[in-house]
C-alpha cells in the first residue's frame, strides 16, 4: 500500500523512543494521510496496533519483507457517508463472478479478463434466495465481475427477485444475444439496472475503463431503458469536483435522486490512491461470494473483511456478521472508558 509519508523506525519500539515520532507524525500529517511504520522489531505490530485503536488512527495493512517489518495506518477518520439506521442484514450482497470484461484500474476486487472466475453458481444463490427470504432482506444486490458473462444469469436474478427487489450492478454493455432474451422474461418491477458511468463526457470513464466504454454504456443504459427496466446510473469518482460535475450532468439528464449512486474510490483491489477503509469504518452490508462471507462489498476479496467461510445456513452466517459488528462496538466502549480516567 502506498504511503504518504514514510517513518523508518529502525530497532525503535515503544520502550525506547517510539511514541514521540509517532507524535510528531500525526502533527505533520493531514486527516486521512497513510503512514507506513517501517522497522526491524517485528513483534511491536501488537502494540502498534493497540496504539492505533487508542488514537483513532487505524492500522491498514501490515506486512513484513527481507527481514524488515512495515504498518500502514491512516491518520484520523475517512469522510464517508454511513446509512448508519440500515438494520444488519435487511441488504444482502452476491458477488455472482468475478471474471470481466473490463479491466477497470480502480476496481476493489481486482476483476479483469484475466480474472479467475469463481462463480458463486445458480443452486447456490438459489438457495441462498430462499433462505434470505425468510430471513427479512430488503434488498439484494448482484455484483461481479460483469454479471452478464454468465449464461444463466436470468435464472440468477429471477431467483434472487423472487425473494427481494435485485439491483445487478453491471457495466451495460453485454444487453445483447441471449442476454437480452433472458432479460425480456425479468419482472421489470422487482428488478432494476444498475449501470456505471462514471463521468458526464467519455473523457474519465474511459481513462479508467478503457477507450470506447463510456459509448457503449450509454447505448447500454439507452437498451436497458427501451426493455422498460428501471435503470440507476452509478459513477465512481476521485474527487468532489468529479461528484460535482456528475451531479448536474444528472440534473440535466433529470435522473431521480433515487436512481443515483456516487461513490468515491476505495484503495483496495486494483487502486492505487482513493479512500483507504478498514472495517470499522463501514457498516456491515453481508456480501457472498465463492470463498464465504464478507463484512462489506468493497473488500469482498480482502481477508481483513472475511467473516466466515460458511455460507449455509444463512441464519448462521447473518448472525456471524452481527456478531462481529457488536464485538466492534464493544472495543469502541471498552477504549472509550479506558480513556475515561477524570
Amino acid at each position: 500500500m502506498k504511503a504518504d509519508i514514510d517513518l523508518d523506525i529502525g530497532r525503535k519500539t515503544f520502550a525506547s523512543g517510539l511514541l514521540p515520532e509517532l507524535i510528531d507524525v500525526l502533527r505533520r500529517s493531514r486527516s486521512g494521510d497513510l503512514v507506513a511504520v517501517v522497522g526491524d522489531e517485528e513483534s511491536l505490530g501488537s502494540e502498534l496496533e493497540t496504539w492505533c485503536r487508542f488514537t483513532g488512527n487505524p492500522l491498514l495493512e501490515a506486512a513484513v519483507d527481507r527481514g524488515r517489518a512495515r504498518w500502514v495506518f491512516r491518520c484520523g477518520a475517512v469522510p464517508i457517508s454511513l446509512a448508519e439506521t440500515r438494520p444488519v442484514g435487511s441488504r444482502l450482497w452476491l458477488y455472482a463472478n468475478f471474471d470481466c470484461n473490463l479491466h477497470c484500474d480502480y476496481c476493489c476486487v481486482h476483476s479483469s479478463p484475466a480474472a479467475p472466475r469463481r462463480e458463486l453458481g445458480l443452486a447456490r444463490v438459489q438457495q441462498i434466495a430462499r433462505e434470505a427470504s425468510e430471513l427479512g432482506v430488503k434488498e439484494i444486490f448482484v455484483t461481479g465481475g460483469e454479471p452478464f458473462l454468465l449464461e444463466y444469469i436470468g435464472d440468477l436474478l429471477a431467483a434472487c427477485a423472487g425473494a427481494a427487489p435485485t439491483t445487478v450492478l453491471t457495466n451495460g454493455m453485454l444487453f445483447v444475444g441471449r442476454r437480452a432474451e433472458s432479460l425480456q422474461t425479468l419482472p421489470r418491477d422487482r428488478i432494476a439496472l444498475q449501470i456505471s458511468l462514471d463521468s458526464a463526457t467519455p473523457k474519465l470513464h474511459d481513462l479508467h475503463r478503457g477507450p470506447g466504454t463510456w459509448a457503449r454504456a450509454r447505448e447500454g443504459i439507452k437498451r436497458a431503458r427501451s426493455m422498460g427496466f428501471r435503470v440507476r446510473l452509478a459513477a465512481t469518482v476521485s474527487t468532489e469536483a468529479e461528484a460535482e460535475e456528475f451531479r448536474q450532468f444528472l440534473d440535466e439528464e433529470r435522473i431521480e435522486p433515487e436512481d443515483r449512486v456516487i461513490r468515491r474510490i476505495v484503495l483496495r483491489g486494483a487502486a492505487s490512491e482513493g479512500d483507504a477503509v478498514t472495517r470499522a469504518d463501514l457498516v456491515p452490508e453481508v456480501t457472498i461470494t465463492a470463498e464465504g462471507v464478507y463484512w462489506h462489498p468493497v473488500g469482498a476479496a480482502d481477508t481483513d473483511l472475511l467473516v466466515t467461510h460458511d455460507i449455509f445456513p444463512l441464519f448462521e452466517a447473518f448472525a456471524a456478521v452481527r456478531r462481529a459488528f457488536d464485538r466492534e462496538g464493544e472495543h469502541a466502549n471498552k477504549l472509550a472508558r479506558i480513556f475515561n480516567c477524570a
